[in-house]
């Protein structure tokens, strides 16, 4: 029993041995590939075009280079397994295995097990290093590159409140000053029924002890003939708002810079004012379900690269670009439905992974039947 378990352990290391090889070729001629394909030409771009030092174009290809890690790891998990398999196919040793009473679901355990490990490793990736570069290329595109300056104002707010399905409460605010967090020019119209009932208007207001105050301002009632009427002016009100000011004075990240729980606390903040919040819904599913790609390719590389028939690592390439791109053309038009409201994000963000599972666990039950 020992020495049958040693056995197994070894040629679990065998397999993940041929695997590792074409997982980090894959890795770079992936990246080389995305690279010389967009981020290359915007570099140079910037640099012929704009004047950019390449001191700053080192600093961005460097900050850009995580997110195309991240896409390039699923591609690199395919090629590998394509490869791997193919090699052992070739070489009959797929079939050697089956022999001596293998199944192929237990010769591709090694697979499944090192793509789980990846896939957890490409969610960390994703959720820690991607977000931070992302913003730190932001900052140098923003304030090094196109020269802006830091924001010192919040103009135009505009905040809603619902209850049941209506309108309760609209707050406009034409002006905020970011570092004092004073307001300016502040409406509030207040509903009842659906109908207009109050407005209250004031100059400035103002965040004291984690409450916000109106000042010089006043308080009309809107009839239901439409007609407007002064109920009264204050010197001093408190407006009920459950909203700190970082949360309206911040200004809008990507949801490719935000971390999950920075995406779920501006979910929060959208629902707030009232804003849709589909593509910030669609980019929390999709942190969590693009890293689980390389589970899925893994299974599938496996099962056809098992396939009794020799194939050059060219041809295997140019295959796990085909079928990437296909996956890729899935979960963009997932995307699009899923941020319009067409399908629920959830669904949406999952409808690759799961058309190429269904078609993974086909291939490999088909694999188990041959040879």
């Amino acid at each position: 029993m020992n020495i049958s378990s040693f056995k197994i352990r070894a040629l679990d290391r065998f397999i993940l041995n041929e695997l590792k090889a074409p997982f980090f070729f894959g890795l770079v001629a992936f990246t080389i590939i995305l690279v010389a394909g967009g981020l290359l030409f915007q570099m140079a771009e910037l640099i012929i075009q704009q004047g950019v030092s390449i001191g700053i174009v080192i600093r961005l290809f460097i900050y850009y280079m995580p997110r195309l890690v991240v896409f390039t790891i699923p591609m690199s998990c395919l090629l590998a397994a394509l490869l791997g398999f193919g090699k052992l196919s070739a070489n009959s040793e797929i079939v050697a295995l089956k022999s001596a009473g293998l199944s192929f679901q237990r010769i591709v355990r090694p697979v499944v097990a090192a793509a789980f490990v990846i896939s957890i490793c490409a969610l960390v990736i994703n959720e820690s290093i991607v977000p931070m570069s992302e913003r730190a290329a932001a900052n140098v595109m923003k304030y090094e590159v196109l020269h802006e300056s830091a924001p010192v104002f919040k103009a135009k707010v505009f905040l809603k409140e619902e209850g049941g399905g209506a309108v309760e409460r609209v707050i406009y605010i034409d002006k905020m000053d970011n570092k004092t967090k004073q307001m300016e020019n502040v409406v509030v119209e207040e509903f009842e029924g659906g109908r207009l009932a109050r407005v209250i208007a004031a100059k400035t207001g103002e965040w004291i002890s984690g409450s916000w105050w109106l000042t010089d301002g006043a308080v009309y009632e809107i009839k239901e003939t439409k007609e407007v009427g002064l109920l009264f002016k204050f010197n001093r009100q408190a407006l009920m708002l459950n909203m700190a000011p970082d949360e309206i004075s911040a200004n809008d990240r990507k949801p490719d810079e935000m971390t999950i729980p920075e995406l779920l606390r501006a979910i929060e903040i959208r629902g707030k004012t009232g804003a849709e919040a589909g593509d910030l819904w669609m980019a929390f599913h999709l942190r969590l379900a693009v890293p689980w790609a390389c589970l899925i390719f893994g299974i599938l590389g496996a099962a056809l690269g098992s396939r009794p028939q020799r194939s050059s690592s060219s041809v295997g390439l140019g295959f796990s670009v085909i079928i990437i791109f296909v996956y890729y053309v899935i979960m963009s038009f997932g995307r699009a439905l899923g941020e319009s409201g067409s399908l629920p994000p959830l669904l949406a963000a999952w409808v690759a992974n799961l058309v190429f599972l269904a078609i993974s666990v086909f291939f490999c039950l088909r694999a188990n039947r041959l040879g």
